[in-house]
């Protein structure tokens, strides 16, 4: 199994101010003015109403207490009244903050999905489906939801802290100095304890990707794993990075936790402090200073400001996972480069092409101090003509048919379709003139008709019957229980590989493109499946012009031409005959293999 790709570079992010990093995210969740407007005033309500409740107790016991003037039905009424109004205050808020978490999240996940679809094809050797999808799917969902989230509660614990020490300087100022005492201790914790967690955080979050790529790799190697009986070294693999991940996690919970306490201790020792006093005022001025009913409000408001003084040193932690989650997906969306001329503007439909194809001293070099795989290669083919092309391994006949398409870009020399240069031609044009049929046949988890009609604006059902009779799988497709709305599943893996080919190649039907490429389409077929896909191909090649890459002689004998490479070179070309009777590299392949209708090149 291939090693996987080393996760990305760790964002400098955390280098950048709180402040900028907020303004980066502001773009995907400013639009919902309203929805802001609702939460903010719902939080400030929701925190003037806590802060209200120990404004009841001064009167509550100074008037209704020691000198029995307050109404019975007052206090009571007024407590009902403030925690209906919170109560209201509260669902306006968070139902606010639900809006705004998920049209933001709606809005970035969408970006990023569009830059995904246009991305430059580097991009999927670099980082793993698991590592792409975690990003897009889970990790903007979770950033969004706790950072909203975290900074609703933030707004309502600083108006609810702001209220109360207001509360706090109207009874006593000389005492309130002391709780002030607070503020810079806790700004101290939620700084410091916000970079370790920041760290600890960006690290877990690598590990769970290379933890979600061995699964990844497992599941799609399970045969070969078991096989080898690698069970217990795969097993190893993912023990290692279990433990690593657990020991981050460990770390990024300490970090958290390790706030709370800090601030409960500041806050008993300013809670003695201030006790300590008023009592001592009390009793120096017989009481006159202060009353029982001011003294317990006091006391009252003050530890009702550790609770949100907590919260605000708890939210370190969802912030900083919200955010550091949020700014993967932009740190992708930045990394991420579109792919050249996928954005392009073809003026309208593509003229169909005439199928064209001339390759003119074209080179691909994969690495600079490489061998190329394609070497000053010189090759016409004829509109409507069918060329296969054969050779040992790694002799670039995949590379080739890639230029085609634009999946690779030539280091020199020049692909023309039409006479025209292909690197000319705006991308979605280009390929609109090509079908690809490959070995590895890949499709959506979506109908028989969806898969068969891809890209199309809409299904015309007739033209997919047509196109399943032509590539001889109409009857098997009336087997299933919904004919051709059967959803295929992951990569429709209930089909054999025949029938996976067979679809695939009226996929090529449907689209009707003037050039149709062929990759490997028949090999590992057994010989009733290779039956069934030759005769498809025959059908899909009639008046295409066709590249073929082919190790099978029923394939290949019947190409109008065959192109026989080495080394990124073509060492001869020629119809079958001809190359037999040359005695030359096509010769000894097909010696070597000792050829007869069907076997493999």
């Amino acid at each position: 199994m291939p090693d996987h790709p080393a996760p990305p570079p760790p964002s400098t992010a955390a280098e950048r101010p709180l402040k900028d990093r907020l303004l980066r995210l502001w773009t995907y969740f400013r639009e919902y003015r309203l929805g802001w407007a609702i939460a903010v005033i719902g939080s400030l309500v929701s925190a003037l109403t806590e802060a209200s409740v120990p404004m009841l107790l001064k009167p509550l016991l100074d008037e209704g207490f020691t000198q029995g003037s307050l109404p019975v039905w007052a206090v009571p009424l007024a407590i009902v009244g403030l925690f209906a109004l919170r109560g209201f205050a509260h669902f306006g808020s968070q139902y606010a903050l639900a809006r705004i978490a998920s049209e933001g999240m709606v809005k970035l996940r969408r970006q990023l999905f569009d830059r995904l679809l246009t991305a430059d094809l580097a991009l999927f050797s670099r980082q793993s489906a698991s590592q792409l999808s975690n990003t897009i799917v889970y990790e903007v969902q979770t950033g969004a939801t706790l950072l909203v989230t975290a900074l609703l509660n933030l707004a309502r614990d600083s108006f609810t802290v702001l209220a109360l020490l207001a509360y706090l300087f109207y009874l006593n100022w000389s005492l309130t100095l002391i709780v002030f005492l607070l503020v810079p201790i806790v700004a101290w914790i939620m700084k410091t304890m916000s970079r370790r967690l920041y760290r600890y955080t960006r690290q877990s979050q690598a590990t769970t990707d290379e933890l979600a790529y061995v699964v990844e790799e497992n599941v799609l190697a399970h045969r070969m794993v078991r096989l080898h009986g690698a069970q217990a070294q795969q097993a190893r693999r993912f023990d290692e990075l279990s433990r690593k991940l657990r020991g981050l996690t460990v770390k990024a919970a300490s970090a958290s936790a390790g706030a709370m306490p800090l601030a409960q201790m500041a806050a008993a020792v300013a809670l003695s402090v201030v006790i300590g006093i008023a009592l001592y005022q009390g009793q120096s001025s017989d009481g006159r200073s202060i009353t029982v009913g001011g003294f317990v409000a006091f006391i009252s408001a003050m530890l009702m400001l550790v609770q949100p003084l907590r919260r605000l040193t708890d939210v370190i932690g969802p912030v900083t996972r919200g955010l550091t989650a949020l700014e993967r997906g932009l740190d992708l969306m930045a990394e991420v480069l579109p792919e050249p001329g996928a954005e392009a503007d073809a003026g309208g439909p593509a003229p169909r092409a005439r199928g064209d194809i001339a390759l003119r001293g074209v080179s691909v070099a994969y690495a600079a101090d490489g061998a190329p795989a394609l070497d000053q290669l010189d090759l016409e083919v004829r509109a409507g003509e069918t060329v296969a092309l054969v050779g040992p391994s790694g002799a670039g006949k995949t590379t080739l048919v890639n230029l085609l398409p634009r999946f690779v870009a030539p280091s020199a020399g020049q692909v023309l379709l039409d006479g025209r240069d292909a690197a000319d031609w705006p991308l979605p044009a280009l390929r609109a003139q090509m079908a690809l049929v490959s070995q590895d046949v890949v499709m959506l988890n979506d109908t028989v008709a969806a898969n068969v009609a891809l890209g199309a604006p809409a299904i015309d059902r007739a033209r997919v019957q047509r196109c399943l009779e032509d590539a001889n799988l109409a009857a098997h497709v009336a087997t299933l229980p919904q004919g051709m709305d059967t959803v295929l599943g992951h990569n429709a893996t209930q089909l054999s590989g025949g029938q996976r080919q067979r679809l695939a190649i009226a996929r090529a039907l449907y689209k009707d493109a003037p050039v149709l490429l062929l990759d490997e389409a028949t090999s590992a077929l057994d010989t009733e499946s290779e039956r069934l896909v030759q005769q498809a191909m025959a059908r899909a090649m009639a008046g295409r012009t066709t590249l073929v890459i082919a190790h099978r002689l029923s394939t290949i004998e019947h190409a109008d031409r065959i192109v026989v490479m080495e080394r990124g070179r073509i060492a001869e070309q020629g119809t079958h005959a001809a190359l037999l009777a040359q005695g030359g590299l096509y010769a000894r392949l097909h010696s070597a293999a000792r050829l007869t209708p069907g076997p493999d090149l």
